[in-house]
């Protein structure tokens, strides 16, 4: 019998080579995150304890739909954990891409399961690994995440994964709890000057209240507010000096729970981020205009005399 239990699955762009091609974006309903501590992530509340069949019935079922050149599968949690994605799941995967033909196949892992013998496989694929660095500063990345590794396990995630010739994407969180705007600018910028050397392509993910959460418990008690918009055009900007590619898809923008400014200009300036994300021209980011921008820069100021800088 054929499970009901079906993958989340939306067609968008995504780079490639220099192109914008059609990306088909999967997340495969799994039983999660191993590690499951961070303090802003929620996706564990989606886990369904998913079968070998049931995981590849999902493949199936969002391989119907794959007419495009790029594929993204995600998992909530770690491609490469055996625990969640066991082997012969990955290999019936990567049978079916090379079949349809798909251009580029991108994961998500921690980067204690990202190993050689588990690469082996998936040589001759053009393969991007993303993993969830959030900051280059193990301090910060403890005390305001919670993320259980530090930067030398991503950094030796991320010399395997060149070594064998695929794409490392490494993700920065742009203002975790505990940090004011500005720290968490600085932090940003700073942490993209670091991967530069061990990463192919930097996304940029931007803060949203995720319900189950320690972010939620202190956005409800009026102690957080999710990053302003123009916080990601600032890092974006400075990130494209140092000739760097970096994305960023800011989710849930304009929201109370997601990366917002005055609510006028979010859709605006955040159609302007997926833009400049696409194409890498500086341009989508340049004359964004509004009147809260006083007020976001005052907020900056005032931040840093509330209290004293944590980092």
């Amino acid at each position: 019998m054929a499970s009901s239990i079906k993958p989340i699955i939306w067609k968008e762009k995504e780079r490639l080579d220099g192109r914008i091609v059609d990306c088909l974006t999967v997340v495969l309903r799994t039983k999660g995150c191993g590690w499951d501590k961070c303090y802003m992530c929620g996706y564990t509340n989606d886990a369904y304890p998913a079968t070998k069949d049931e995981l590849i019935q999902q493949i199936d079922m969002a391989l119907e739909k794959a007419d495009v050149g790029v594929i993204k599968i995600f998992t909530s949690g770690s491609f490469f954990d055996d625990a969640e994605v066991p082997p012969e799941v990955r290999i019936y995967l990567l049978d079916r891409i090379r079949e349809i033909g798909i251009e580029k196949l991108i994961v998500e892992s921690r980067p204690e399961f990202v190993k050689k013998e588990k690469l082996e496989d998936f040589r001759g694929v053009n393969l991007e690994v993303g993993i969830g660095l959030e900051s280059a500063d193990d301090e910060i990345r403890e005390l305001c995440i919670n993320k259980g590794f530090r930067f030398e396990d991503f950094a030796r995630a991320a010399e395997t994964l060149r070594e064998m010739n695929f794409r490392v994407k490494c993700y920065l969180l742009l203002k975790p709890p505990f940090l004011s705007e500005r720290e968490a600018i600085n932090d940003a910028v700073n942490s993209v000057k670091v991967v530069k050397d061990y990463a192919d392509v930097v996304s940029l993910n931007l803060t949203n209240v995720q319900k189950g959460t320690l972010v939620e418990r202190l956005w409800k008690a009026k102690l957080y507010r999710p990053p302003w918009l123009w916080s990601a055009v600032e890092v974006l900007k400075k990130s494209h000096e140092l000739n760097v590619e970096i994305l960023s898809d800011p989710v849930a923008a304009g929201k109370l729970r997601g990366p917002h400014n005055c609510g006028k200009c979010d859709s605006m300036v955040a159609k302007a981020i997926r833009d400049f994300s696409l194409t890498q021209d500086i341009e989508k980011l340049e004359n964004l205009e509004c009147e809260c921008i006083p007020k976001w820069k005052k907020a900056l100021e005032l931040e840093d005399y509330s209290r004293i800088p944590l980092f």
